[in-house]
């Protein structure tokens, strides 16, 4: 907390992460409300305890619909349609290959490969049958697991957003692990780090924006190392096994916090040349690429501005 600038700042730790919530006025309580409210979506959403919405979705794959509320359905209806892209890395029912390879928890290990290919089977978006009616969604075939980690956090930093808006906020920003969502400008802009993979908190440089949201996927997030080749957490639902292409990670920069959330994995997917050509047609979302070599390629920089600070990396702009 700073009194020359007054920014408060409030944490807890939420979907099995540090939550940091700055605002410009001391008030405990919207704090406190805005991590209530949070908890409530981690309630719907987790895949990580025994009973969610999805969780109930899950336990009943193979066999009947199961009804949910609005907020579930709507999410669960959006990342269907960004699983059903074409060539898309992103995939809902990703769930029984990431609970499979363990990465990030006790036990990881690479699966045997036929283990992979029996699993793949279940893994098809196109299964997942929603009912716009009754509010219901059903898994066609036994097995199936509908996994929103990659989506989640977007989806709750933006309703947080609208929240501290519908209580009168001006400035503030939501850290959802990663996840960070900004209102307002303070004098000056919100400065969001650029982490240097593999290397703690260390920073390769700063993004200023504001009124945007920041979302950066890495391969140094989650990882393991198996006869001396290392296996990150982001999977390719069209093999089963981690992207493996020259990207240590992608930072989208985006009004909605869910848009970085999906376009993070898409541009994983496509890789650095492929995905600053799609950017093309997207003016309102802007990726900064982290390669193995070092490069910072960024795609544009309409929306913000950025600094280097690590003079072992070399900024290039986009290559579309």
């Amino acid at each position: 907390m700073s009194d020359d600038n007054r920014v408060y700042s409030y944490s807890a730790v939420l979907m099995g992460s540090p939550i940091l919530l700055k605002l410009f006025s001391h008030d405990e309580a919207l704090a406190s409300r805005v991590f209530r409210l949070i908890k409530q979506y981690e309630d719907l959403l987790t895949v990580n305890r025994a009973h969610s919405q999805v969780m109930d979705i899950n336990h009943a794959a193979g066999q009947h619909p199961v009804a949910v509320s609005r907020p579930v359905f709507e999410l669960i209806r959006c990342a269907k349609a960004a699983s059903l892209l074409k060539d898309s890395a992103f995939n809902l029912t990703i769930g029984p290959l990431v609970k499979r390879w363990k990465i990030g928890f006790q036990g990881d290990r690479v699966p045997p490969a036929d283990e992979i290919a029996s699993l793949l089977a279940i893994t098809r978006p196109e299964d997942v049958i929603l009912d716009e009616a009754s509010s219901s969604v059903f898994l066609t075939r036994a097995g199936m697991e509908i996994d929103l980690g990659a989506i989640a956090k977007g989806y709750i930093a933006d309703r947080v957003r609208d929240y501290l808006h519908k209580e009168g906020a001006k400035l503030g920003l939501i850290n959802l692990g990663g996840n960070i969502q900004t209102l307002g400008s303070p004098e000056g802009g919100w400065s969001v780090g650029l982490k240097k993979p593999f290397a703690g908190e260390a920073l390769i440089g700063t993004m200023t924006v504001e009124n945007l949201s920041v979302v950066t996927s890495g391969t140094y997030e989650r990882y393991f190392e198996q006869d001396g080749k290392r296996y990150h957490h982001i999977l390719d639902p069209r093999t089963g096994y981690p992207l493996d292409n020259e990207l240590d990670s992608v930072t989208i920069i985006s009004k909605n916090s869910i848009d970085g959330d999906i376009w993070t994995t898409l541009m994983y997917g496509m890789g650095v040349e492929k995905g600053c050509a799609a950017l093309r047609a997207r003016p309102d979302i802007e990726a900064i690429f982290v390669t193995k070599t070092k490069e910072v390629v960024i795609s544009s920089m309409h929306h913000f501005r950025f600094t280097l600070l690590d003079n072992g990396y070399r900024v290039t702009d986009s290559i579309a």
